[in-house]
């Protein structure tokens, strides 16, 4: 199993960064390949268009409110898990730490892509990018 780790400051503060992460709707406008993604039940429904495939996943989100704490696990499709963690730097920054644990074959065989090497260096970039529009999401919104 694989895990990449990365973080991002936001010019915004800790609740409303955490009410902007909790909207599933708006998931496809930071989420790159994401065309859909609304609640069923308990569960997040998500349209992809991944790898030139279009597929439909579901995740299970839980949360440990107090600690800021986002973890999810896919439900259906190919086994991915991750959490998001927020943390205050002040009252008007917030550290969003993502955390994403993935068999990189999975990846390959589901979404198609790069293998080895060049794979893991695609997901640490869509990560990141998925990440700074993340911030300029909440940062611009009123």
């Amino acid at each position: 199993m694989s895990t990449l780790e990365e973080h991002i400051d936001i010019g915004a503060p800790l609740d409303k960064t955490w009410d902007c992460l909790h909207r599933v709707d708006s998931i496809p406008q930071y989420v790159d390949g994401v065309r859909e993604a609304h609640l069923e039940g308990k569960r997040t429904h998500l349209g992809l268009d991944a790898g030139g495939t279009s597929r439909e996943i579901e995740l299970e989100i839980t949360d440990r409110t107090t600690e800021k704490v986002m973890s999810w696990k896919t439900t259906t499709g190919p086994e991915l898990s991750g959490s998001v963690s927020l943390l205050p730097i002040d009252q008007q920054h917030t550290r969003v730490q993502a955390r994403f644990q993935y068999e990189p074959s999975t990846i390959t065989d589901s979404f198609g892509g790069p293998k080895g090497l060049a794979q893991v260096h695609a997901i640490e970039n869509g990560v990141r990018s998925d990440l700074q529009k993340f911030k300029g999401m909440v940062e611009h919104e009123r």
